[in-house]
């Protein structure tokens, strides 16, 4: 058992460390219930709670929220068209987010379905180093689609200081 100062003051029986508890108008809480014996501080439970949800709110402030941003292209696109859409993918690409290519396949275009994986294959390529691709394309019912994730950036940077240094004559 902890006290409210943060003292260590032993082992002792669940009702001992209650009335200790209650004589400082304090809470009895078990920090650590899987330790044997379980750790029990003596402390102000509401603060507790309240300091919790404070860490648990700057740990979320810290996260990168994952975007999924879709493009959705047709077979018959032109070639203005792709290349507008094809901006767009490096642009998410380029801010960090993960890019759904979309190929909608409408009645007799599902015959064609391998200009479609053309199409992708051909994003895919003009990509190239800006991202990778996480799922290559693949069909399911009447569209065909490809995930594409950017680069990492720590897999970037240490090469660079390699090529810039300079060797002792």
């Amino acid at each position: 058992m902890i006290d409210d100062e943060g003292n260590q003051v032993g082992i002792l029986p669940p009702y001992e460390a209650l009335k200790m508890a209650r004589e400082k108008n304090l809470d009895l809480v078990e920090i650590s219930p899987t330790a044997t014996p379980p750790v029990c501080r003596i402390m102000d439970y509401g603060k507790f709670l309240y300091q919790q949800e404070k860490k648990e709110r700057e740990a979320k402030k810290h996260q990168k929220q994952i975007v999924v941003k879709e493009v959705k292209f047709r077979i018959n696109v032109d070639d203005h068209d792709y290349e507008t859409k094809k901006n767009h993918v490096l642009r998410f690409l380029d801010d960090g987010d993960k890019v759904k290519a979309t190929i909608f396949f409408r009645g007799r275009e599902m015959t064609r379905t391998n200009l479609g994986r053309q199409i992708l294959e051909r994003l895919i390529k003009d990509i190239g180093e800006k991202g990778i691709v996480e799922f290559r394309p693949r069909q399911e019912g009447n569209t065909l689609h490809a995930i594409l994730a950017p680069k990492k950036a720590g897999t970037e940077k240490p090469a660079q200081p390699a090529q810039n240094r300079v060797r002792p004559a």
